[in-house]
């Protein structure tokens, strides 16, 4: 089995001959050579969705390259509108078994505790104790969603309703990755720091195989500011992550996490690929696949 690395560029466009050469070239100045793969070794081993929609392009790499080096090989990638994914040495993709991945601005577009905020125009408020905690400057994950939760009490359950039909949107190719992800007979897995009144409903909608996420205390058809039972924070995700894949009967080694704040970082933890979805900085760095210009769907490019 080789031990070389798979660097892999995905675009929703052609991939242009310069960003082979630049990412070459880059890689000579870090004091190794990326080699293209042939086409017959630069094909998955599973049968390609018909409705695919995306261009890759794959290379040898005989070394693993450190944070610095993957942002700056990122950043090559990003001037040709490329995304790069580093894949592990020995990375095969009949092994994955579970997809696992967060919701609020991954699925979704919105962080759904900040539009229910803006029913009552405290947005700003939670907005800011929102962003602090997935840029990793609120460490307490836990007291961060109690602080930011506090301050919805009173308000309406029916907001949730209108969060869910007018603002909430599923993020592009959300919807086909998950169809993908079922044809090839993956455990679906949808983990939030959010709210079951939300997770509950994608997993309906799009066919989760489970979902779970922090459910909110709602008395007289008021929340009540209050989060009942156990919170879900960023050790919760990953401890759900390794039940589903014992329940499944896999490692860790064989999931895909799909993830965008700081909270998500355990649970991405040596997963067989982490993907971090127009995610922040920190978790960029740390991720084997980074999404900025691809949708959620490139995911099965991997698989």
């Amino acid at each position: 089995m080789s031990d070389n690395q798979t660097l892999v560029a995905l675009s929703k466009e052609m991939i242009a001959p310069h960003l082979g050469k630049a990412l070459m070239e880059h890689t000579q100045v870090l004091g190794f050579a990326i080699t293209p793969y042939a086409n017959e070794q630069a094909k998955t081993t599973r049968p390609m969705p018909q409705y695919s929609h995306y261009h890759s392009f794959r290379w040898s790499m005989p070394v693993p390259v450190l944070p610095d080096a993957r942002m700056a090989l990122r950043e090559i990638a990003g001037r040709y509108k490329a995304d790069l994914v580093f894949l592990p040495a020995g990375f095969k993709p009949q092994d994955i078994k579970v997809l696992a991945m967060d919701m609020d601005s991954t699925l979704i577009n919105i962080e759904c505790i900040d539009e229910i905020a803006d029913f009552i125009g405290k947005k700003a408020a939670i907005s800011e104790i929102t962003a602090a905690t997935m840029r990793g400057e609120i460490a307490d994950f836990k007291e961060s969603l109690l602080r930011r939760v506090a301050l919805l009490e009173g308000i309406s359950e029916d907001i949730l309703q209108s969060v869910y039909q007018e603002r909430l949107q599923l993020n592009p190719g959300a919807q086909e990755l998950l169809m993908g992800a079922h044809a090839l007979g993956l455990h679906t897995l949808l983990v939030s720091g959010g709210f079951t009144f939300f997770t509950d409903r994608l997993k309906e909608r799009l066919g989760f195989k489970q979902a779970q996420a922090n459910v909110l205390e709602i008395i007289n058809s008021k929340l009540t500011g209050k989060v009942l039972g156990s919170i879900v924070d960023g050790t919760a995700k990953a401890a759900i992550l390794n039940q589903v894949c014992i329940a499944t009967d896999c490692k860790k080694r064989n999931a895909v996490t799909i993830g965008d704040g700081s909270n998500d970082l355990l649970m991405m933890h040596e997963s067989g690929i982490s993907i971090a979805y127009k995610a922040k900085p920190i978790v960029k760095e740390k991720a084997d696949a980074a999404f900025d210009h691809v949708g959620l769907d490139a995911t099965l490019m991997l698989l």
